[in-house]
């Protein structure tokens, strides 16, 4: 648990035991709820001693993990750990729709106007919202941890990825990074020898064939001979623009077959590579950090016995000799956003059909706020913890790890937590994540 001094000043963390004891006897009080923080009230940092902390952050596309840990003499015995679930994808998709409905509205009687010329240019670093948008919730949750913890220094992983040979799935050398994957080839013949001119999700063969988008073009898909396969006419109908997770949803087997038989996508490699070091300038520039290679954190997390995750992966970042202890829970941070500028809401042609208020607190909540209902009877009785869905009304929908429960009346809920961008959840530590 987090410590703070009576003014608001990081001390050594201390176990859950110890905090629970100095709050009971008035000693200290909550500070923040989630992560758990605690402000003592008759201590400052003058009269404590204070050893320090590290941290280590294992950067991802789709997931980071950060681990907070003390180290002595190459010792290390983790803290704290939370994994933080960026929503890049999600950022790419709205604004490729709200480029749609630009576009639609601009050209909807103006189809005889001549084409601008876009002058503007992009500075030095810069990179893409979805991109960007990794860098800044990991540098932001640093600086959260350094003023609940008395950090003294960030071990960052700064992996590097050949994706032209992962795309050929074997090392290349030489004149081989010149030559594509269907070098001497055709796209469809290719293809068919591939997936042994049978339909990959029937198996059906001596039929016409179609091409299909393993993960498909309208939800962001590429037209990479690894996202494409052979599909009878069938098939391919049934699957439509359907995630194939989706659509093989019945069939776990076929699925993991087909994932395994196509390359791996390349999105996430490159993801990790456009911001490494855009991350660990930023990192850098705050604390002082020490760079490791994902060979060294994957040779420390072996000789430990250390399962793979992202957050056992950031303890094992650099150099060290042994991992002593791990923690029991991992703190899941999802990206859920503050809500949106938009004051509208679109039709399918991309025109406003309603609008939205400008009010946000209804009843001393707003949306995102995370509070704890206790409903005394009803079907609804018990108490609800979790983000609360503020509504006109006065019925708010609270969502919690169990579920969605529905129309809770406002003078059960008492605030927890305001409002900060994220949905909070908490998994067992050693559970490794579907992706990077």
């Amino acid at each position: 648990m987090f410590v703070l001094d009576k003014h608001g000043r990081p001390l050594q963390p201390c176990t859950p035991a110890r905090a629970r004891q100095l709050l009971k006897k008035g000693r200290a009080v909550v500070h923040r709820h989630t992560p758990f923080v605690i402000r003592l009230k008759d201590r400052s940092i003058d009269s404590s001693e204070v050893d320090g902390v590290e941290m280590g952050v294992d950067p991802g596309s789709q997931h980071t993990g950060v681990s907070v840990f003390t180290a002595q003499a190459g010792e290390r015995r983790a803290r704290f750990a939370i994994q933080l679930d960026h929503r890049g994808a999600t950022i790419r998709k709205m604004l490729q729709q709200r480029a749609a409905y630009r576009r639609r509205r601009r050209t909807q009687n103006l189809r005889y106007r001549a084409p601008r010329f876009s002058n503007r240019t992009r500075p030095p670093g810069w990179l893409p919202p979805s991109l960007r948008h990794r860098v800044i919730t990991t540098v932001s949750w640093i600086d959260r941890l350094v003023r609940w913890a008395p950090v003294r220094a960030v071990h960052i992983e700064r992996a590097a990825f050949d994706t032209h040979a992962i795309a050929a799935g074997k090392p290349l050398e030489g004149v081989e990074y010149q030559l594509g994957t269907l070098h001497g080839t055709e796209v469809r013949e290719y293809l068919l020898a591939k997936w042994g001119r049978a339909c990959a999700y029937c198996g059906s063969s001596g039929m016409p064939l179609n091409i299909d988008h393993i993960h498909p073009r309208s939800r962001g898909g590429s037209d990479r001979v690894s996202n494409l396969t052979l599909a009878c006419v069938s098939c391919n109908q049934a699957k439509g623009n359907r995630p194939i997770e989706d659509f093989l949803t019945r069939k776990p087997e076929l699925l993991a077959k087909i994932i395994a038989q196509a390359k791996a996508p390349l999105r996430d490699a490159a993801a990790a590579q456009s911001t490494r070091w855009a991350l660990w300038r930023a990192l850098d520039s705050r604390l002082p950090t020490h760079v490791a290679s994902g060979g060294r954190t994957k040779w420390n997390r072996t000789r430990n016995h250390l399962p793979k995750t992202h957050t056992l992966d950031a303890l094992a970042v650099g150099k060290l000799d042994s991992i002593s202890e791990t923690v029991s829970a991992v703190l899941v941070a999802g990206c859920a956003g503050r809500g949106t500028h938009a004051r509208t809401r679109l039709d399918k042609y991309g025109f406003p059909r309603l609008r939205m208020p400008r009010r946000k607190l209804y009843f001393g909540f707003q949306t995102g706020d995370f509070a704890r209902a206790v409903v005394p009877t009803g079907k609804k009785q018990g108490t609800h913890i979790g983000r609360v869905a503020a509504r006109t009304n006065g019925y708010f929908n609270v969502t919690t790890i169990h579920g969605t429960v529905q129309g809770v009346h406002h003078r059960h809920f008492r605030l927890l937590q305001r409002a900060d961008g994220y949905a909070y959840t908490t998994q067992k530590e050693g559970r490794a994540s579907s992706s990077g």
